[in-house]
């Protein structure tokens, strides 16, 4: 049974009514039975992945027959005890959902009792992992998105699916925001299977693939196995020189890489839907092991960000993340993608998703931004110089006192190092921009990973302007957007001094203009 009445601490109520029918009557409900079955599993799994090595390490010492042995009593007892301190949780785990706020009460020796008030509820996120999607069970987690750690939500682990979905719909009942035209509802995009050529160009590739490469090293050590692999790919590369052993091991390490992306890009985005709820609340849905779904209200919206790191660029393609109040940190640390609207898709797509997103006609994302000038290239050209320049110096200076090979390594640094210095410091130049489009203010900036913010201008509680000794003699400055979103900051980065004040004082009329000196023009 999904949800039933739990135990009241009081063994007797008024009138002889027991502890059981008190609580039932108060709305107190428990958490699903079937978590100590879930947590008995789970612990049995990583005793499982435990007790291999464990049994060949104790086997070399007691034989094989009595090594198996304690293993096996060992998991027993480590599944016995996670599945009994699961049951006592369920037992002292009771929550209920009031008029006014949601409580939760949990603990045995140390009872905690925590609640949230309604008003102040921004989220209710349901997630499973596979076991629980086998049993039909959710985790429900209620956030305030307040700055305040773990007593900013409410977990209840796990709940049935139907049950969360009702709690979900419950907590997050508004009235309706938004108004109607043009805008979609329902449904406003959904997985389409050819944006996975995206994941292999990803830098999530190159990082999995050098995770990959570690683990062998680290599981080999494990089994005292890291020299003989050492000396199996010596061998294999015996009469092969240094660098095309190097170039092959890395090609290597690059496809494992592309594989586990897909197979993380597939696991992640699987069955993806953006849906626009009734009561104005965002909706995503998405994962195939572990099934996600995030839920954003409309009201707390101020903008998007389309993301392109630099692979995905080269290939025409964005991201979606929003920008909303009420993110906490905590949130940030558990779930990184949770305010991903639109994973890597073609341009136009996440342009037509965003302007769905923020109501409006066209994308704010997508609008002709003003560029910046001719000294914020020559700023990034010269950090490009000596952020070559430097390493090469050290290099060579002690390739003169050391060694002639240091002098080498030195030489290709500024070989390579200066061309890419180049093209990267120009690239970003090329992203720098700002513009106003209707409702909102929006800066470009990046190369490695591009970001053109459109914020809404009713969000901006404050500017810094911030220029510095080098920025006065070149004429520009750095304008930044202070909002209670999102990043909390957004930059127009070595904007033309008169133009990005003007455009500060036109984004958010009033707010930069205390702080303004207007000089007459000359007679």
């Amino acid at each position: 049974m999904s949800s039933e009445a739990a135990v009241a601490p009081d063994a007797e109520g008024e009138g002889g009514v027991t502890g059981t029918e008190a609580a039932a009557a108060a709305g107190w409900r428990r958490l699903d039975r079937r978590t100590v079955l879930v947590s008995a599993v789970v612990t049995a799994g990583v005793a499982a992945g435990a007790a291999v090595p464990t049994t060949l390490g104790l086997s070399g010492r007691f034989g094989f027959g009595h090594a198996v042995a304690w293993v096996l009593a060992g998991a027993i007892a480590l599944i016995g005890c996670a599945a009994a301190g699961d049951y006592v949780r369920w037992r002292r785990t009771r929550y209920r959902i009031g008029a006014e706020r949601v409580e939760l009460h949990t603990g045995l020796l140390l009872v905690k009792k925590r609640s949230l008030a309604r008003t102040r509820i921004r989220s209710v996120d349901l997630t499973a992992h596979l076991l629980q999607r086998v049993l039909g069970l959710v985790t429900v987690r209620i956030g305030t998105g307040e700055h305040s750690g773990n007593e900013s939500t409410l977990e209840l682990d796990p709940v049935t699916r139907s049950e969360g979905e009702r709690l979900r719909l419950e907590l997050l009942e508004r009235a309706a925001t938004g108004t109607p035209g043009t805008h979609r509802e329902g449904e406003l995009a959904a997985l389409d299977p050819r944006w996975i050529r995206y994941a292999p160009v990803s830098f999530v590739a190159p990082a999995l693939g050098g995770a990959a490469a570690g683990a062998v090293m680290q599981v080999s050590d494990w089994f005292g196995a890291q020299g003989q692999v050492i000396d199996w790919i010596g061998d294999r590369f015996r009469d092969t020189s240094l660098l095309a052993m190097i170039v092959i091991l890395a090609v290597a390490a690059v496809a494992a890489g592309v594989v586990g992306a897909l197979g993380l890009w597939v696991e992640m985005w699987w069955s993806y839907r953006l849906e626009r709820e009734p009561g104005g609340t965002l909706r995503i849905r998405r994962g195939l092991l572990t099934s996600r779904s995030v839920s954003i209200e409309e009201r707390r919206l101020r903008g998007v960000d389309l993301v392109e790191p630099f692979g995905i660029r080269l290939f025409g393609a964005a991201r979606i993340d929003a920008i909303t109040t009420g993110l906490a940190k905590d949130d940030e640390e558990q779930h990184g993608d949770h305010n991903t609207l639109l994973p890597a898709a073609p341009r136009p797509v996440a342009d037509t998703v965003a302007a769905d997103v923020l109501r409006e006609t066209t994308s704010p994302t997508g609008v002709p931004l003003t560029g910046h000038p001719l000294a914020a290239r020559g700023r990034r050209l010269r950090r490009a110089f000596w952020a070559t320049a430097a390493p090469v110096l050290v290099l060579a200076l002690l390739g003169v006192l050391l060694t002639p090979v240091l002098l080498w390594i030195a030489l290709a640094c500024a070989v390579v190092g200066l061309p890419v210095g180049v093209f990267l410091a120009r690239d970003a130049y090329r992203g720098l921009g700002h513009a106003i489009s209707g409702d909102y203010l929006v800066v470009r900036s990046g190369t490695v990973r591009r970001s053109t913010a459109a914020l809404e201008r009713a969000g901006v509680i404050g500017w810094t302007v911030r220029q510095t000794y080098f920025q006065r003699r070149s004429g520009v400055l750095s304008l930044t957007a202070t909002t209670a979103a999102g990043a909390g900051a957004y930059t127009a980065y070595d904007a033309d001094a008169t133009e990005g004040l003007d455009f500060a004082s036109e984004a958010v009329p009033g707010l930069l203009e205390p702080f303004l000196e207007r000089i007459p023009p000359a007679r």
